[in-house]
């Protein structure tokens, strides 16, 4: 079944800020990095390839993966894992180490995202009533 335009926009959002968000989580260095224009610039380079090889993906019989969220965890590592080895030169002793590492954290975000956000953030928004002491209603 294709997919949609919309998914597919979906789709590169998500596979945007999953890999930004492990690429700063994971680069070496002290916090101040997490505020430097360059830490960012090379985060937001890896979200952007790590969006665009799942964009081309996504016309591939390969897109069925982005249905399973255990096989959509594993797509996002390794398409993360090549945007930050493709995006700039590890800053471990270990060559191709932190690439890995980046794709291993962006594919826990994804899975973990995909428990959360599922259903409408459906767990979430349970938890918020919890907090706030009222029952969630049932549907």
């Amino acid at each position: 079944m294709p997919i949609s335009w919309k998914r597919r926009v979906i789709l590169f959002i998500q596979r945007f800020w999953q890999p930004t968000s492990a690429c700063v989580s994971c680069m070496p260095g002290s916090l101040g990095n997490l505020l430097s224009i360059p830490h960012w610039q090379l985060a937001l380079q890896t979200g952007l390839l790590t969006g665009i090889l799942a964009l081309v993906l996504s016309f591939t019989p390969a897109s069925r993966l982005f249905s399973n969220r255990y096989g959509n965890a594993m797509v996002v590592g390794a398409l993360t894992a090549i945007g930050d080895a493709f995006s700039h030169p590890g800053h471990f002793s270990i060559p191709g180490l932190e690439a890995v590492l980046t794709g291993i954290v962006s594919g826990v975000l994804a899975l973990a995202g995909s428990f959360v956000f599922e259903d409408r953030a459906r767990r979430l928004r349970a938890l918020w009533s919890r907090l706030r002491g009222r029952h969630p209603q049932h549907r």
